[in-house]
């Protein structure tokens, strides 16, 4: 059978090099109309452009008095990229301009501290005081029936003190489940972590001021990033060089209780240093899929005493031992209704309780931690000065992966990445995550509170799912006193700005204030895409792109009116260089 040739071509002429590599599909072809770009697609992609919300949440409002029912779109207010772009990209923003707001403050944030209390709150922790007394008197004499009547009336105080305007509890409740003594552990340090020196921590976040010769002054500040310690060596690609050595047991209950080390470490270091130091930073996995941390930090420390508190910090974790599972995911213990507890499946003894298990650690002189966590070698601290274009970039660096999963900071590209992403997470699956974690029943241990829906292997903790890479917590970690505002006044800033840029002179707070006794006017609900007064999800885009648009238009005119003046504007950090709020 002699080999088919092209036109023009003897089966001895080698083919030219000078054809060409592609040919354009002929038209009216498939291929033709596959290359034809989706209307659909265009206008997600323009209304991602714009920041419009992809997934609104449609609320349907309804006037109690004329009845007149009005369908609103609302944005959906996603920190993930892959749930929502322009939603992530403003969150995004927003904690970029709350570390810029907070890193080089050069006064203190909250100079007044809290307000007196008024009247009103002082006689709601008297009353609360009067209660505590009557339940102390109810329970000292034998009438214990009057005791709910007084808890109930203690939780009705509780919930007034915020109403009151006070934060927080004024005394902790009387839990029922919990009525054995508080178990304490010994502060004595480890003998194998180094000494740390203690002062007193001053009322202050502000950092030390430098003057140079010609007398100015300078107020720099740092950024530090924290690293746990080595599981076995890796390649570049952060996978393991032998897999059967790594110590994936210890890297699954390090990236469980990495934000404990976290705070551990913060303490230590204002205890060190003599002040309260300021810090606002984001959880992130290195590319081995372990957890390490970016701060941004006001003020400037000796790299040496960073060091010297990062390697003399540790996190004891008091549970029982958990070393190796004694029972496995395909024969887990089993439930007995008469005996309400988790029993062996074999011999149908019924396993310790959480509370027998730790007392077996209370009484042995020997215990040890179940485990203990410690920062690895590699601690890295810079000085950064306010202003420049080093501060811009690190601003950039930290917030570089808050919207994204922590399993999709690094791509998994091969097999090597897949296996070892399988691995850790396998690990984390049969990890206890706290003291109700039902995977305490694969170590022969009943957990704290248990009943008989707990299925080992399926907890239902952050930690255990494979988008987290075992950081259950949050992320972004910003401390009390670092900016003075929440993310909700730093909204309101970028509000303002765009409401005074535009020279509008009434805003949300100029609206007349509503009796809170009144009936309401407005009577909300959470809409269906298939009701039939909710249009199309696509024709509500069109809408909002549209005013995003002219919203657009108004603002870079407004800019642009503005920069021809006299006097410069100051752009906050969440608006974007295109006008995008």
């Amino acid at each position: 059978m002699t080999a088919p040739t092209l036109p023009g071509l003897t089966p001895d002429t080698p083919p030219s090099t000078d054809l060409p590599d592609t040919v354009a599909p002929a038209a009216g072809s498939r291929a033709a109309r596959l290359a034809l770009p989706m209307s659909r697609q265009v206008l997600t992609e323009m209304a991602a452009e714009y920041g419009v919300c992809l997934r609104p949440v449609t609320l349907r409002r309804t006037d109690l008095h004329t009845g007149l029912t009005e369908v609103i779109d609302l944005p959906c207010g996603s920190t993930r990229e892959d749930k929502c772009q322009p939603c992530a990209k403003r969150a995004r923003r927003l904690r970029q301009t709350q570390i810029r707001e907070g890193w080089h403050r050069a006064d203190e944030p909250n100079p007044t501290g809290p307000n007196p209390a008024t009247e009103a709150q002082r006689e709601l922790v008297m009353l609360r005081a009067h209660l505590e007394f009557a339940r102390e008197e109810a329970q000292r004499s034998g009438q214990f029936d009057q005791i709910p009547a007084i808890d109930q009336a203690i939780a009705e105080v509780e919930a007034a003190t915020a109403a009151k305007g006070m934060r927080g509890q004024i005394a902790p409740g009387h839990d029922e489940d919990d009525t054995g003594a508080r178990r304490t552990r010994s502060t004595r340090r480890r003998q194998d972590a180094p000494d740390l020196p203690r002062k007193k921590v001053e009322p202050r976040t502000l950092g030390r001021v430098y003057v140079a010769p010609d007398g100015t002054q300078h107020r720099p500040s740092m950024w530090l990033s924290l690293t746990l310690g080595s599981y076995g060596r890796v390649l570049p690609d952060g996978t393991p060089v032998d897999p059967a050595s790594y110590d994936y047991r210890r890297a699954a209950w390090d990236a469980v209780h990495f934000a404990r080390l976290l705070d551990r470490f913060w303490q230590n270091l204002r205890r060190c240093v003599g002040w309260n130091v300021q810090y606002a930073g984001c959880v992130e996995p290195q590319r081995r899929l372990a957890p390490h941390a970016h701060f941004a930090i006001r003020g400037t420390i000796p790299r040496a005493v960073l060091r010297q508190v990062a390697a003399a910090t540790y996190h004891q974790v008091w549970w029982p031992p958990a070393d190796q599972p004694r029972y496995t995911l395909d024969r887990p213990p089993v439930w007995d209704n008469d005996q309400t507890a988790w029993v062996d499946p074999d011999t149908g003894e019924a396993l310790p309780s959480w509370a027998d298990a730790l007392d077996l650690i209370d009484t042995d002189p020997d215990a040890h931690p179940a485990h203990v966590v410690r920062f690895g070698t590699q601690i890295h601290a810079e000085g950064v000065t306010p202003g420049t274009v080093h501060a811009q970039r690190t601003i950039g660096y930290i917030t570089k992966y808050i919207t994204k999963s922590a399993a999709d900071c690094h791509k998994t590209e091969t097999d090597r990445q897949r296996d070892h992403l399988d691995r850790l997470w396998q690990e984390l699956r049969i990890t206890p995550c706290n003291e109700r974690c039902a995977n305490w029943l694969l170590y022969g241990i009943q957990p704290k509170k248990a009943h008989g829906r707990l299925q080992a292997g399926r907890c239902k903790g952050k930690v255990h799912q494979r988008a987290t890479l075992g950081i259950g917590g949050r992320r972004i970690l910003v401390s009390r006193d670092w900016s003075g505002k929440t993310l909700a006044d730093h909204r309101a800033d970028a509000r303002a700005w765009v409401r005074n840029l535009l020279g509008v002179t009434t805003g949300a707070t100029d609206a007349e204030p509503v009796d809170q006794d009144a009936a309401p006017a407005y009577a909300w609900e959470l809409a269906r895409p298939d009701d039939a007064d909710v249009p199309p999800l696509q024709h509500r885009l069109l809408r909002a792109l549209s005013q995003r648009a002219q919203w657009k238009a108004a603002l870079l005119a407004a800019r642009d009116k503005a920069a021809q003046g006299a006097s410069p504007l100051t752009v906050p950090g969440s608006v974007d260089q295109e006008g995008r709020a």
